[in-house]
C-alpha cells in the first residue's frame, strides 16, 4: 500500500468517526467513539515515527 492510499484510507476513517460522532445521541456513544479517535491518532503518530526513522 502507497503513503498517499494509506493516508487516504486513514482520512476516510477520521470523516467517519468525525460524522459518527456528530450523529451521537448519547454522551456514552461519543465518549466510544472520542477513544477510537485516540487510537487512530495513535497509530497515526506511530507510522509517522516509524517512518522517519527507517529514513
Amino acid at each position: 500500500m502507497s503513503d498517499t492510499t494509506h493516508s487516504k484510507s486513514v482520512d476516510d476513517e477520521v470523516r467517519q468517526l468525525y460524522e459518527r460522532y456528530q450523529a451521537a445521541e448519547s454522551d456514552e456513544e461519543r465518549h466510544q467513539i472520542a477513544l477510537e479517535m485516540g487510537k487512530l491518532d495513535g497509530r497515526r503518530r506511530a507510522e509517522i515515527y516509524a517512518a522517519l526513522e527507517n529514513e
